[in-house]
């Protein structure tokens, strides 16, 4: 279902939190839940996944992860203060260590003639107050293409994340 650089990304971020006893949660709006879906294709997943909010309209980013209605108005769904929001939201609603959002334009229009297609924000936080955020500007090499990228783009920042972050328990 997934592609190698996928899965091998996957199984290093699952080995990785494994080791050191981490929780996974993933906010997600453009990519539909694939990043939960990417790290839940491993058997053994559930020992560091929590869980994952699909936040594909506003009223969901706000019903489920907090995000306040002033910072969607204001800034827009596809945007760094709505995906900080996201993954602070994600830290306040779910048993976790470490967070990952993302809130992009996967295409193949955009519904916002002021962001492009292939703009995506990416921010990884951690519930002992480590944050980054990462903006990518895919260009329009088609929906599942930025959808790919943006797995990979997740995933190689949990990765990171989980790197800095100390072994629990």
């Amino acid at each position: 279902m997934f592609d190698n650089d996928i899965v091998e990304t996957a199984r290093e971020v699952l080995e990785l939190c494994g080791s050191k006893t981490l929780k996974i949660a993933t906010a997600e709006s453009c990519t539909g839940g694939l990043v939960a879906g990417a790290l839940t294709e491993i058997a053994g997943s559930s020992a560091v996944v929590d869980r994952g909010f699909v936040t594909y309209s506003n009223q969901a980013k706000h019903d489920m992860l907090g995000v306040p209605e002033s910072t969607l108005r204001q800034f827009g769904a596809v945007s760094r203060e709505t995906a900080e929001a996201m993954v602070t939201g994600a830290l306040a609603h779910a048993p976790v260590d470490l967070a990952i959002s993302i809130t992009g334009i996967a295409g193949p229009k955009s519904d916002d003639s002021q962001k492009p297609v292939g703009l995506v924000h990416f921010v990884a936080a951690s519930q002992s107050g480590q944050l980054s955020h990462v903006e990518k500007q895919f260009g329009n090499p088609g929906r599942a293409e930025i959808r790919r990228l943006s797995v990979l783009q997740a995933l190689a920042m949990l990765k990171e994340l989980a790197k800095k972050e100390p072994a629990r328990g």
